[in-house]
């Protein structure tokens, strides 16, 4: 069944909408407008898949840092510490399991 996700702003520069959820699964969508925006370094107990739809992005997870652009594809183990800053506007879509109920 088809639902319809409120857009928020979790940090200045970013649009997150949720896609589609089911309790083990939940795909979101990250807008980042403008260069600079982050995504706060923070952790969760979801296992998180990052697709790169555009852009350009500076990832940090559990400490090593990495540079990924359009096409680019990576899995976040659960309870890792990452976050990213935006180097070149863009959309990352997020996959998380089970359902990030905080999003709702």
């Amino acid at each position: 069944m088809l639902k319809t996700f409120p857009i928020v702003s979790p940090d200045d520069g970013v649009k997150r909408q949720v896609l589609s959820d089911a309790p083990q699964l939940m795909v979101v969508s990250f807008s980042f407008e403008k260069e600079g925006a982050k995504g706060a370094l923070h952790n969760h107990p979801h296992i998180q898949s990052t697709y790169v739809r555009s852009g350009r992005f500076r990832f940090s997870v559990s400490g090593e840092t990495v540079e990924v652009g359009p096409g680019d594809s990576f899995v976040i183990p659960s309870n890792a510490v990452h976050g990213c800053v935006c180097l070149e506007p863009g959309e990352l879509i997020d996959t998380f399991t089970p359902r990030r109920d905080d999003f709702l």
